[in-house]
């Protein structure tokens, strides 16, 4: 109440004259003195130390920016490692698939050697049995009324006449060459004979020519009896 308040301000000044005549109005005001100063000291502390919290504080948000970035760039480095690991894969199976390539492709030029000096082989011996049949023309000619031809591909061509007693210059003819086995093959036979084939499989069995001439030349005057 309004009288509690004027009691308690009364007693308020009687505590400080009884304060003063004790302690003395000097006295007293170096307290409050120190008491200001102390105040301001613990004002000026506060503040530097909450400047220091705050600093403290970015501090803080610099530090957790900083790991933030450095996590990021671990990640980027074990994506790159991951990628760089990939990359050195696919280097060592490209180096694998050159290796067996060029391999392959070596495999490859020695078989096609081999295949030439077989091939090339073939051909010489061809070419021999060619130039053997040839020699042996004039006795063909003579005993068998037979022309032989050289032809187009290293085929030999051979042309009977004196067959047809009705038409002594009608000619009867078959084509020979070597095939890539070295062996005997009728190409063409004018008129055309049942037994060629047959003729052609013994000639390759027997490998002996002047029969399968001599007998396709029989089958020949065979034919012109028909």
């Amino acid at each position: 109440t309004e009288d509690e308040i004027i009691l308690f301000e009364r007693e308020m000044k009687e505590f400080w004259t009884k304060l003063k005549s004790i302690y003395g109005t000097e006295q007293i005001n170096q307290t409050l003195a120190l008491r200001d100063s102390c105040k301001e000291s613990i004002k000026a502390l506060s503040e530097k130390w909450s400047k220091k919290l705050k600093e403290g504080d970015l501090m803080i948000d610099k530090i957790q920016e900083f790991s933030n970035e450095i996590l990021q760039q671990s990640r980027r480095i074990s994506e790159n490692q991951e990628h760089l690991t990939e990359i050195k894969s696919n280097l060592n199976e490209e180096e694998e698939q050159k290796k067996d390539l060029t391999d392959s492709i070596q495999e490859l030029k020695e078989e096609l050697m081999k295949k030439k000096e077989i091939i090339s082989s073939k051909n010489k011996a061809a070419k021999e049995r060619v130039e053997r049949l040839c020699n042996s023309k004039v006795l063909f000619e003579e005993r068998l009324g037979l022309e032989i031809r050289r032809i187009h591909n290293e085929q030999l061509q051979f042309i009977f006449r004196h067959i047809d007693h009705k038409d002594p210059d009608k000619p009867y003819m078959f084509t020979l060459s070597i095939n890539e086995q070295g062996d005997y093959e009728v190409t063409s036979c004018t008129p055309p004979l049942d037994c060629i084939a047959e003729f052609q499989l013994k000639v390759r069995e027997t490998n002996n020519f002047s029969a399968f001439v001599a007998n396709i030349r029989k089958a020949f005057t065979a034919l012109s009896y028909k």
